[in-house]
């Protein structure tokens, strides 16, 4: 086989597979809206037993008010998320007396990227709600990193 011809044969082989490493994020992305439209507020979750350190988790930062931890399905080559300890259900549910709460959750995310020397950016994610594919009804902001996101994200 000539070197052009080989070329060919190996841009055609790479770009062949595109279509199944999309459609396998698909399947990936469509179990957590699945999730999320089975999922549902009130009663404990598994961020609730993170914080209490009943189940493992990769801890990534810690203080009196918050906790970030390492995705157990990451999307990017960084993917944390960072919690409250205080269990507010959603966005949605957050009153303006957790202001200062949440206030602190998007320092703390900015102080973990750092500290992942995330540099070249990030996308900070919160999803609320059934639409919004939330499928754990405890807050939690994603921060996803490490590579370059597309727009638009949904």
């Amino acid at each position: 086989m000539s070197l052009q011809a080989s070329k060919f044969y190996w841009t055609v082989r790479y770009f062949a597979r595109l279509p199944y490493l999309y459609l396998s994020s698909l399947r990936k992305m469509s179990n957590e809206v699945d999730k999320a439209q089975t999922a549902s507020a009130g009663g404990d979750t598994i961020f609730g037993k993170i914080i209490r350190k009943e189940i493992p988790a990769n801890i990534v930062y810690e203080d009196e008010q918050a906790l970030a931890f390492a995705d157990v399905n990451p999307v990017a080559p960084k993917h944390f998320l960072v919690i409250p300890k205080k269990p507010i259900p959603g966005i949605s549910s957050a009153e303006s007396s957790d202001a200062g709460l949440l206030g602190h959750l998007m320092i703390v995310a900015k102080t973990v990227a750092e500290q992942e020397k995330l540099e070249d950016g990030y996308r900070v994610v919160i999803n609320n709600g059934k639409d919004g594919a939330q499928s754990v009804y405890h807050l939690h902001l994603h921060v996803i990193g490490g590579r370059q996101m597309s727009w638009p994200p949904g």
